[in-house]
């Protein structure tokens, strides 16, 4: 399993607008996950960055690195 995401900052917000949980990543500010319990919002976050991270590997990309 790759442990990389476990380097990034995440953080779980409510989301006035869109009444949800939105769960962000510091180094990838363009991906948001929405939830109804901030739980589920850090592992859809964790999870989409996880993808992507895999997405730019394929693509041979380069990776943001952890603040």
């Amino acid at each position: 399993m790759d442990k990389t995401i476990d380097r990034y900052t995440y953080q779980v917000t409510w989301s006035e607008e869109d009444q949800e949980h939105a769960g962000l990543c510091a180094e990838f500010p363009s991906l948001s996950w929405l939830e109804d319990t901030p739980e589920k919002a850090l592992k859809g976050i964790r999870g989409l960055v996880r993808d992507c991270i895999k997405d730019l590997r394929e693509e041979a990309q380069d990776i943001p690195k952890s603040m």
